[in-house]
């Protein structure tokens, strides 16, 4: 009896200690043959009567394998939405990485840039992202991470490398679409989804290449809508592209071009640029939307390049000050028609720009000129409103009426739309 007593008594120490050093994450201490042998006796029913749970495993010991992943259809929530472990695994292989190189011509100063060098220069290398968007082996992507490349290379999410050419580009709303030629059975499009339906506080994720990290998800919600970003896709623009989302989820460096996503596994945007002091994520990461996408990628794909349509004005929001100065109802709303273009739409319709200066709070601000209160039926409260329904309701050669203010009545104006020039100071 006291033979067992004393094994008893070593045995609940032992465990006491294998629990202590299984639960601190430590590896396990070799186990003499004397205590092995106590352990295993007939006559030690303490041994045998402890269970051992899975946390007290020693790492020796097998775990099960987990159940294979769910398939997308399993995955879908009652709601249609996908998990996000089960959107990703559905997502990623339609993501893929796009490297390219581009010549830099050596400047005057005698510092060289990086890159390789040449005869003809510096050839530096640049990366962002894209999305598969068709089985003819089209690829969308932004316009500034192509720019200029003199070789563009994709590789997919399963390390397939491939050489991909430039179909078409349009700096005005950052697109552009590459092609492969590749296997169909490599090609997994991913569905547009309609970027007018997207609500702040909605979740989604961004899946992409930050920092040449391939493969990343992230996850936020959006955080605004509406918003407007400076085009040009890296070259010197005075238009807007409008509609742009606003999202928490983390954009950084090599993201570019790759599809946010909403939980049904639709493209709601394409990641293009972030707001940061430093070119890393602060929270705020800015997308074009997808009813953008909707209509400028066909025509890339169609002629190498899309054609916006214009009105042929620059002018900007007008405010209650602004409004109190120039002699009219503090309470209107609109967009002041501060020049026209040359030769453009506005000037055949004979729409007004200003002609003279206010002071508005110390400072100067034109007047005389047209304030635009609707386009078609919608109103305009602001500036954005005029270039977010230009973009998405219109087509060159378009007719559409606008109502104004002018001389403190509303006249209507007709006008039939043309196409931005490929380089022009015009805004709208």
């Amino acid at each position: 009896m006291k033979h067992a007593s004393m094994k008893r008594a070593l045995v609940a120490l032992l465990v006491t200690v294998l629990v202590t050093i299984s639960l601190s994450g430590c590896y396990l201490v070799p186990i003499s043959q004397e205590i092995r042998d106590l352990l295993t006796a007939p006559d030690s029913p303490t041994a045998v009567a402890t269970p051992v749970t899975r946390d007290q495993q020693p790492p020796a010991t097998r775990v099960p394998d987990p159940p294979a992943a769910s398939t997308a259809v399993e995955a879908l929530q009652p709601d249609g939405r996908y998990s996000l472990v089960d959107l990703y695994e559905r997502v990623n292989p339609s993501v893929v990485n796009i490297a390219v190189a581009v010549r830099v011509a050596i400047p005057d100063t005698g510092i060289l840039p990086f890159g390789t060098p040449d005869s003809e220069g510096f050839l530096q290398q640049g990366e962002g992202s894209g999305f598969v968007y068709d089985l003819q082996g089209h690829i969308v992507t932004n316009y500034h991470v192509v720019r200029g490349a003199e070789r563009i290379t994709v590789t997919f999410a399963d390390d397939l490398v491939v050489k991909a050419e430039l179909i078409g580009g349009d700096p005005d709303s950052d697109l552009a679409v590459i092609r492969v030629d590749v296997d169909r059975e490599q090609l997994q499009p991913l569905p547009l989804g309609n970027s007018d339906l997207v609500r702040v506080g909605e979740e989604v994720v961004a899946i992409g290449n930050p920092f040449g990290l391939s493969g990343t998800m992230t996850r936020g919600i959006i955080s605004a809508v509406s918003r407007t970003m400076p085009a040009g896709g890296g070259e010197t623009s005075s238009y807007s592209i409008p509609d742009v989302i606003q999202t928490d989820a983390a954009i950084n460096p090599g993201n570019s071009g790759g599809p946010l996503l909403n939980l049904y596994g639709q493209v709601i945007g394409v990641n293009t640029a972030i707001e940061s002091a430093v070119q890393s994520n602060a929270g705020v990461g800015f997308c074009v939307p997808s009813n953008i996408v909707h209509k400028v990628v066909p025509g890339l794909i169609e002629k190498g390049y899309y054609e916006h349509p214009r009105l042929g004005i620059s002018g900007w929001t007008i405010t209650s000050a602004w409004a109190e100065a120039a002699g009219i109802d503090a309470g209107q709303r609109g967009v002041l028609v501060v020049e026209v273009t040359a030769g453009s739409p506005a000037v055949d319709a004979g729409l007004r720009g200003c002609d003279r200066t206010i002071l508005v709070d110390g400072q100067s601000y034109p007047v005389g000129g047209d304030v635009i209160v609707s386009i078609d039926g919608e109103m305009v409260r602001k500036f954005e409103d005029l270039i977010s329904h230009l973009a998405r309701y219109t087509v060159v050669g378009q007719r559409v009426t606008l109502e104004v203010l002018r001389d403190g009545r509303i006249v209507e104006v007709e006008l039939k739309l043309d196409a931005r020039p490929r380089t022009s100071p015009a805004v709208s």
